[in-house]
């Protein structure tokens, strides 16, 4: 079971000293009082002093471009960087306008037309119009390379069309349910209509990057930082940093130095170790969340492209899916959820994270492939693979089961699974290769085919046609390296029950059952095995950042969030001290002044921003 909520804010007192009879002297007093104003910080020198927010991340980028970015620490960069044509409600996640201020869909769901908003301008001063939207997916239908990172969105569009500067219309082969949840950045036309090669260009050679979203991109110093500015031109509330830093730190260790000496403000993906000691240390909070990511490896099936060309040398006894299974049935989840989580994490069954109700699914009893050792080794030796003197067995084939684990060596969550896996699937006998390495080095493995067991592990949208799209046959390469999926994954109706949940617009609960379908399909297969459904654990500094969203609240995330409403929102400390509870006008009569102090003591939890829905927008 995951632990429940718990959300320790900083603790701050203020004595006020005995006023003095002289006005003079009240005020000096007052002032005392108050905390010290931190200094400015440069957008180097971390922390969210002054007027700069830095967030630590242990993942580079992949790319700039919106069209190839796939990383969570990219995608989470452009959310701030772009605007999309909906959005997702801070407190419900579910649809609410952005680019598109209305909507409606005629022709039984085969065209939808948008009201876009006619007060929207680009960062460079020239206005978003309708052009823009049906550009950038014009160009993602007709070019691969634009088409990358999310492709499966306009796959079924059959063209959209800027009526006006303000309509814009989208005709359909079928009717898609994914209309109001299009997680595609909008670029600007004028800017990139002359670019050469979609999927080679990084769009990281001029800078400030054109955007319309609440910040710029005005730096990227690889492997180091990346610099955004707020856009104080924004069409919603403008930010309350001038300055967002994510810098790179992939050692997790050093991001909780870091967090503790005021380096930097905010850090994800903490272990319950380091999220349990930062609990006690002063100026922390921790942010604790049920995870919408899951944690999994997939199994190479057998790397091919679209056309059947097959590649990479994964272990050919891995076509059998009696052998995946087993692989399965020998690896136990609950000692995962405690010995690697504490506690913190949920065993998982279906692709879809519990925390989204309608579309998790959980296998039967009498179909689950629950740990037990014995019945694993059972089922291999009934398919002939027979045990050698060393203890390794060997398939009906004859190739000794010598597997290779790729583990991301920035995850120490991963690489503690990583070594249990190794440790137990030395008890159905079978010999691992474990080889902990850098992200580069591991996306290279799988790019090209060259592994046996990968780590894997994605953020699951409201929405999760995203993640279900990359395992379908159209997600296979069509040449090395072009691959959007993680698996090599390739069903007939697993495809088919695809189209039809993506068809399924007007039906929410015959679509949340099919896709419950298209998880069992997964999990019979057993080539995409999800672990855990870890807590989000994440800790910020208090004295840097005084209020800050979570996705959904109460309960939600900071980091990963379907939106920017957490950097958007974030408050500086020194601003709230600035507009805090003021001494009574009476005690400072006769100075001329109004001096502010603070004089609470105890928590301060971490609280939502009390706005309505206009004023998030």
């Amino acid at each position: 079971m995951a632990r429940s909520q718990e959300r320790p804010g900083r603790r701050a007192a203020a004595a006020l000293a005995a006023l003095k009879s002289s006005a003079a002297a009240v005020l000096a007093a007052a002032l005392a009082a108050l905390p010290a104003a931190p200094a400015a910080a440069s957008p180097d020198s971390g922390g969210g002093e002054g007027d700069t927010l830095t967030i630590a991340v242990s993942q580079p980028v992949d790319s700039l471009s919106p069209f190839l970015a796939q990383r969570l620490i990219s995608t989470t960069i452009h959310r701030l960087a772009y605007d999309y044509l909906t959005n997702y409600d801070p407190e419900t996640n579910e649809t609410i306008p952005a680019l598109a201020e209305s909507w409606e869909t005629t022709d039984e769901g085969r065209t939808w037309t948008f009201t876009i908003r006619d007060d929207v301008e680009w960062s460079d001063g020239r206005p978003l119009t309708a052009e823009d939207i049906a550009w950038t997916y014009t160009t993602m239908m007709e070019d691969e390379g634009a088409a990358t990172a999310n492709g499966n969105f306009v796959a079924n569009f059959e063209s959209a069309t800027a009526v006006n500067d303000t309509t814009l219309r989208i005709e359909l082969a079928e009717p898609q349910a994914t209309m109001l949840a299009l997680d595609i950045p909008i670029v600007p036309k004028h800017v990139w209509e002359d670019v050469e090669d979609f999927g080679a260009f990084n769009n990281d050679e001029d800078f400030p990057i054109v955007g319309s979203g609440p910040f710029v991109i005005t730096d990227h110093r690889a492997n180091q930082s990346i610099t955004l500015e707020a856009n104080d031109d924004y069409w919603r509330e403008p930010p309350k940093f001038d300055r967002l830093v994510f810098r790179y730190m992939p050692e997790k260790d050093a991001q909780v130095e870091a967090l503790r000496a005021g380096e930097v403000s905010f850090i994800a993906e903490l272990t319950p170790a380091q999220a349990d000691a930062l609990r006690e240390t002063e100026n922390i909070a921790v942010n604790e969340a049920t995870g919408k990511r899951f944690q999994a490896f997939t199994i190479n099936p057998g790397a091919r492209t679209q056309d059947g060309e097959e590649f990479g040398d994964g272990h050919p006894a891995l076509t059998d899916r009696v052998l995946r299974q087993a692989i399965m049935r020998a690896i136990d989840k609950d000692e995962i959820v405690e010995s690697v989580y504490g506690g913190y994490a949920e065993p998982a069954g279906g692709y879809i994270p519990a925390r989204y109700e309608n579309y998790h699914w959980e296998p039967d009893p009498d179909q689950a492939l629950s740990f037990d050792v014995d019945a694993a080794n059972e089922m291999l030796d009934d398919a002939g693979y027979e045990t050698g003197d060393d203890g390794v067995r060997v398939s009906p084939d004859g190739d000794r089961l010598e597997l290779r684990l790729h583990v991301h060596n920035d995850r120490p969550d991963y690489v503690a699974m990583g070594r249990l896996i190794d440790e137990r699937l030395a008890d159905i006998g079978i010999e691992i290769d474990n080889q902990t390495v850098d992200p580069g080095v591991l996306s290279d493995a799988l790019y090209n085919g060259t592994y046996d067991l990968i780590f894997t592990g994605w953020s699951v949208n409201p929405d999760p046609d995203y993640v279900l799209g990359i395992h379908t046959c159209d997600a296979l390469p069509v040449e090395r390296g072009t691959m959007r999926t993680d698996a090599y994954f390739c069903d007939e109706e697993y495809d088919r029950l695809y189209e039809q949940q993506l068809a399924n617009y007007d039906d929410p609960e015959g679509r949340a059952e099919q896709v419950r379908q298209m998880q069992e399909i997964l999990y019979e297969e057993a080539v995409v095995n999800v672990l855990t459904y870890a807590d989000t654990l994440e800790a910020y500094r208090t004295d840097q950042i005084s209020d800050i969203q979570v996705q959904p609240d109460p309960g939600g995330n900071i980091w990963g969030q379907d939106g920017h409403w957490a950097w958007t929102s974030a408050t500086p400390a020194q601003t709230q001290a600035a507009s805090g509870p003021s001494v009574p006008a009476w005690a400072l009569a006769g100075a001329g002044v109004l001096a502010l102090v603070a004089v609470v003591g105890g928590v301060v939890l971490l609280r939502r921003r009390s706005a309505t829905a206009e004023d998030r927008e």
